[in-house]
């Protein structure tokens, strides 16, 4: 089986959600897998290290409805020392919405790149109430798909699946009402103030 390269592209990459992710499919791959993570003197060096992998799997939060500006500087610097090998590239995006369609945006941005850069494309997953999802229940469900991720890589029978908490749209609001309510107590800071534009203030 091919090496795979997973990038880890969230701009808060040592304490974010996408490295929960990245060590999930990561216990599925075993041996065949490393780990990197982007930051902001070492894309030269992450560019260049892609010709040692057969596949390259990009881990990282929707920013904006795109792309985190992280992978877009990566980008930049992988179009001008592209692979000879050309590894395929799939990705594994979450958001903090409840619809994982609202990653479509960002996965074509990706599809796009390898298109023009003439790398293959492999599987997705997009997952939704990403941040969410990992404290609840639920948790299994993303551990599920993040199997199905790595099963499809490794067979190369690429595919594209989605998963989020089956909760509806008006429960999901509630429950993150509150979570962010509460938070913002913890630091002094009231829900009327983080619904002004006045933050820092």
């Amino acid at each position: 089986m091919d090496k795979i390269m997973i990038i880890n592209a969230s701009p808060r990459a040592p304490m974010s959600n996408s490295l929960k992710y990245s060590q999930m499919f990561g216990r599925y791959a075993g041996t065949h897998r490393q780990y990197f993570r982007l930051n902001r003197k070492n894309h030269r060096r992450l560019a260049e290290k892609t010709k040692d992998f057969g596949h390259i799997l990009l881990v990282f939060p929707l920013y904006a409805d795109g792309i985190p500006s992280t992978l877009l500087a990566f980008f930049k610097e992988w179009e001008q020392n592209p692979p000879e090998n050309r590894p395929t590239v799939s990705v594994l995006i979450n958001c903090g919405f409840l619809e994982p369609e609202q990653n479509d945006t960002a996965v074509d941005m990706v599809r796009l790149f390898c298109a023009r850069n003439r790398l293959p494309f492999g599987s997705v997953l997009k997952i939704g109430s990403g941040e969410a999802i990992l404290t609840t229940p639920f948790k299994f469900m993303a551990k599920a798909k993040i199997k199905r991720l790595y099963r499809s890589i490794r067979r190369r029978r690429y595919t594209t699946e989605q998963v989020t908490m089956p909760l509806p749209a008006t429960a999901f609001i509630r429950a993150a009402d509150s979570y962010w309510t509460n938070y913002g107590k913890k630091f002094g800071t009231s829900k009327e103030q983080m619904q002004t534009m006045d933050i820092e203030k």
